[in-house]
């Protein structure tokens, strides 16, 4: 009875080992491991009201900040004054640049919404011309 008990102890020794060494120290093990936990993260991150809230609360942002510099580009854009006209071609690559900015930040957190996002949220932010 008590060599049983040992061998059965130090075949769950071994195992707990060989675990350890697969997921810490193999490349399939890590494989596995890091597939694991991204897919917990990503869960995490879709189920959880605090992480969609700052994804939209910042794509909010982000569309304001478009809307008031396209805002100003339309104002200024056709003006004889060349000041004003330099105002406008400033609106216009801020807006260019939240507009990739936006576009980006929409395609790496659309997991988020799965695919459904809020009516008040464009899908992609146009360029301006």
């Amino acid at each position: 009875m008590k060599m049983a008990r040992t061998i059965l102890i130090c075949i769950i020794v071994i195992a707990f080992l060989w675990v350890i060494v697969f997921f810490g120290f193999t490349p399939t093990g890590r494989t596995v491991w890091n597939n694991y936990t991204h897919s917990l993260h990503k869960a995490d991150d879709a189920t959880l009201y605090e992480t969609r809230k700052q994804v939209e609360d910042t794509c909010r942002s982000m569309q304001a900040s478009y809307e008031a510099d396209r805002l100003v580009y339309e104002q200024y854009k056709d003006s004889d004054n060349e000041e004003k006209q330099s105002w406008a071609e400033q609106a216009k690559m801020r807006a260019n640049k939240t507009a990739t900015s936006y576009n980006e930040y929409i395609l790496k957190n659309t997991y988020v919404w799965e695919e459904n996002i809020p009516p008040d949220l464009s899908s992609e932010l146009p360029y301006l011309e």
